[in-house]
């Protein structure tokens, strides 16, 4: 269980992903200090850092003689936290679900479980019982100079207010379709995988689906459940 207040701007509006932070370890990153000088990329740094390090690892960065501390929690890609560390295309993957999962549109804080095919994301059988409702899946990459920000509807949703507001039509996330139609599973856990960026063509009668040539494919995926 995690909580989500990541707003719109501080996501889709941040120098921390436009620029070659991925390249370099996010302890002693240059770059690092001279964005943070801006509120709103200490805001999506507290959540980089919550999804990428474990909860016994932190980073504090000075800048202008004020010291910043931000804490890991989920640890889905702890290498980034080394000096000499880096963040390859699966671990700004896996960050970036993370990261797209936990923006709500209000910005207000609000329990939530997120599931995945990670060791970091299990959840107990209590945690299942209590967070019940599944709400979307999201997947895509917010490292690239053109953010890929991906989500399906779980079963039984037509909208997901707690990241996109009253209109799924002008949303942070491109809504692809329902998880059952561009994604694998569910797991055991209700969470999706290998979902994709596109609706498919044609399902064939054996249940294989066809999708169009160009359509991307992503591993790492965020399912989020609501009390």
């Amino acid at each position: 269980m995690t909580h989500n207040a990541l707003t719109y701007n501080a996501l889709t509006h941040n120098a921390l992903t436009h620029n070659a932070l991925t390249y370099n370890g996010l302890m002693g990153n240059p770059f690092t200090k001279e964005a943070l000088r801006d509120p709103e990329s200490r805001e999506l740094l507290s959540f980089i850092v919550s999804c990428a390090l474990p909860e016994d690892e932190k980073i504090t960065v000075e800048v202008d003689r004020r010291s910043y501390t931000f804490v890991g929690e989920l640890g889905l890609a702890p290498e980034w936290g080394r000096r000499n560390g880096s963040c390859g295309e699966k671990c700004q993957e896996w960050v970036s679900a993370c990261l797209l999962s936990r923006v709500n549109y209000r910005g207000e804080h609000v329990p939530i479980s997120l599931r995945g095919k990670n060791d970091a994301l299990s959840s107990t059988r209590r945690e299942r019982d209590t967070y019940e409702e599944a709400e979307a899946t999201y997947y895509g990459n917010v490292f690239l100079k053109n953010q890929r920000r991906f989500a399906c509807l779980a079963p039984g949703q037509r909208s997901i207010p707690r990241v996109c507001g009253p209109s799924i039509d002008d949303c942070v996330v491109d809504i692809v379709g329902k998880c059952e139609d561009v994604c694998d599973g569910p797991r055991h856990d209700g969470s999706y995988t290998d979902c994709r960026d596109r609706k498919p063509l044609i399902e064939l009668p054996c249940g294989t689906r066809i999708f169009p040539l160009g359509t991307d494919s992503y591993k790492a995926s965020v399912s989020v459940f609501l009390e």
